[in-house]
């Protein structure tokens, strides 16, 4: 029923910048929030950011002050501003939204909860 669909990706040197966009189409849910995640090699999924229907903004630890993400309630896409990479940083990005209980909701940081995934990014960054 609903599908996600990354772009953006590719391979960057450290201390450059990428902007990652996600398209949500096949009738998502209301009010739904709007999430990355990634997930390195050998690692479990990392949750990166999210942003529920009103505008508010979530970030991993590992990402706050340099990514940025944003959506667009009309088009349900989703966009991901990455600064500043590092070698860190290089995994496959993935989109996903879900419903969480109202426009205001918090989104979960539990990337086992959330209802639908795309096919993922790949972001390389050399060192």
């Amino acid at each position: 029923q609903v599908q996600l669909v990354e772009s953006g990706g590719g391979l960057v040197q450290a201390g450059d910048s990428l902007r990652l966009s996600c398209s949500c189409s096949g009738r998502p849910e209301s009010a739904n929030a709007l999430g990355w995640f990634r997930q390195a090699p050998g690692k479990e999924r990392e949750f990166v950011a999210a942003i529920n229907w009103a505008h508010t903004t979530y970030y991993g630890d590992s990402v706050k002050g340099r990514f940025t993400i944003s959506r667009d309630n009309a088009k349900n896409t989703a966009a991901l501003q990455m600064n500043n990479l590092g070698p860190e940083d290089a995994a496959v990005y993935y989109c996903a939204t879900s419903r969480f209980g109202s426009m205001r909701a918090i989104p979960s940081r539990d990337p086992g909860v959330w209802r639908y995934w795309g096919q993922g990014t790949q972001v390389t960054v050399s060192s």
